[in-house]
């Protein structure tokens, strides 16, 4: 009777996302939605600017040492002469410095020489010959989590480390995309290291809390507790559900790319080319790191700031991506030539130029998408949405840990929105910290609050700068006669922030109803 019930239950989700993908693909092709929402922000603009539509809010600085400042913000009318000509003068501008276009590009061509010269496959063989598939996504969504440490690159980086990963181990790639896609991005708050963005937080938090008098232990690690600990919650929960709901409903992986093999998984015998080549990547590794902590450990260290600092901002945080695709390039380069993979310097073009193959759509996808983000930043809807949700929580009658959560919420239903998690923040802190400080709650608990919002929704909100990016490397292995679109996407990666969304927030109301502290000296209330 319980197998027939869970087997209903199966059948009723798998029923509710196909439903879901076939109405969202009814949606125009991502050019052509981007091109409307990018047209609908520039009439908006217009009508909410002739409306006189303004809001006045207290400004938080992403610098520690300086004062929050009040601030009067207007909508402004993109239809307007000055307006319409920076547009267009700045049209190509806006487009090549759109930051995924430089970042998807980049790290597509470095994994592409690890992925086609066999490294990835021969590792995924070595390491994970006979492991269980739970396994195999578990340590997925662990690095996809940790990822955030290469910032926005970690985004990019997930997916497509997973989608080879699930390729090489004969699974369907798409199930391995989305993996480490939702742990990278849905995940972004969560991470057992320390990050620039950790600082970066810190930092504006604590310039409210000075310009406000708030007397409280504020620094990078103040919600480390917290973050490490759902680390393992979320990698849990991002593996059950891409093994029991994804998995099935994605079925047979039926490549519509003849390019593509089909991988047996009896043919997983690592070869003695493969062996040689991974003892000689693994060599190639030891010394890239051993070089890389020579640049960074001495005080006066080449990827130090000039101050001797590692965060916030250091030429280490900055050259993040570089060091990626180098390593990716090393790696793959030095276990090819081992191998027997790589005869020849153009076999290394040949596999940077595969990589670049389903980029193609994405780029075409990135000309509208890039417009529609800088004129909605622009025109400063983004920042009237973010202050009227604001001010519509303050006006709910509710305290202590429901409020707490209440705006956690509201800060996942804004992310759907403004997907820049710095922005929001310098908007929201000056209105929440010395809010919930005068209940005695610490801005430390209050910026966590922040960043589970901020995470949860990333993955599902369809004005992220990041679905073009996934999308494309689904359609890369789509199965035969199966049609990818934005309702694909948004439909296979709701049932991740709708689980997400309860699971978090239980797991940190629990945290908050014990009263555990957030992080090193940061404690959840305010004595």
């Amino acid at each position: 009777m319980m197998e027939k019930s869970s087997e209903t239950k199966r059948k009723l989700t798998e029923k509710f996302i196909k439903s879901i993908e076939k109405a969202g693909n009814k949606l125009p092709h991502p050019l052509t939605l981007f091109t409307y929402l990018a047209i609908g922000v520039l009439i908006m603009s217009f009508f909410l600017s002739k409306a006189d539509m303004t809001v006045s809010y207290t400004m938080a600085s992403r610098d520690a040492t300086e004062l929050a400042e009040e601030t009067t913000v207007a909508v402004v009318n993109l239809l307007s002469r000055p307006e319409l000509q920076k547009i267009t003068s700045e049209f190509v501008t806006t487009y090549i410095r759109f930051f995924p276009i430089g970042l998807v590009i980049v790290m597509m061509l470095g994994v592409a020489v690890a992925e086609q010269s066999g490294l990835i496959e021969a590792l995924m063989k070595k390491l994970v010959l006979g492991a269980p598939d739970f396994m195999v996504t578990f340590i997925i969504a662990i690095v996809g989590i940790c990822a955030n440490v290469a910032s926005d690159a970690g985004i990019v980086f997930a997916p497509a480390i997973g989608g080879s990963v699930f390729y090489a181990l004969g699974r369907h790639p798409i199930a391995g995309i989305l993996a480490g896609y939702v742990a990278a991005y849905g995940g972004f708050s969560a991470n057992a290291l320390v990050a620039g963005t950790d600082a970066m937080l810190a930092g504006i938090t604590q310039s409210t809390a000075t310009s406000f008098g708030i007397d409280a232990p504020i620094h990078p690690l103040m919600n480390w507790f917290v973050m490490a600990a759902s680390t393992l919650m979320l990698a849990l929960v991002v593996t059950i559900i891409t093994e029991k709901v994804i998995t099935p409903i994605l079925g047979t992986f039926d490549p519509a790319d003849p390019n593509l093999k089909i991988v047996d998984k009896n043919e997983f015998a690592v070869k003695d080319n493969e062996i040689k080549g991974l003892k000689a990547a693994g060599i190639a590794t030891a010394i890239f790191f051993a070089v890389l902590l020579m640049l960074t450990v001495p005080q006066n260290g080449f990827f130090r700031s000039d101050a001797g600092d590692l965060l916030p901002r250091s030429p280490l945080v900055d050259s993040i991506l570089f060091l990626v695709f180098a390593f990716f390039m090393v790696v793959g380069v030095i276990y090819g030539k081992v191998a027997g993979t790589i005869k020849s310097d153009k076999d290394i073009a040949k596999f940077m130029q595969s990589g670049l193959t389903g980029v193609a759509g994405f780029l075409v996808v990135c000309l509208p998408a890039s417009m529609f983000v800088t004129w909605f930043a622009r025109s400063n809807i983004s920042t009237v949405l973010a202050v009227k949700g604001a001010e519509a929580l303050q006006s709910m009658n509710i305290s202590g840990i429901p409020l707490i959560l209440s705006f956690a919420f509201l800060c996942a239903v804004l992310n759907l929105f403004i997907t820049s998690g710095a922005s929001k923040w310098m908007l929201l802190a000056p209105i929440f910290v010395p809010m919930f400080a005068m209940m005695n709650v610490s801005p430390a608990t209050t910026q966590m609050a922040y960043r589970i919002g901020d995470s949860i929704t990333n993955i599902i909100s369809p004005l992220s700068a990041y679905l073009p990016v996934v999308l494309g490397m689904m359609e890369k292995y789509r199965n035969k006669g199966q049609e990818m679109g934005i309702g694909t996407v948004i439909s296979l990666t709701l049932p991740y922030s709708i689980v997400l969304l309860v699971c978090w927030m239980i797991f940190f109301g629990i945290w908050l109803a014990l009263g555990l502290p957030m992080g090193p000296g940061a404690p959840t209330y305010l004595m």
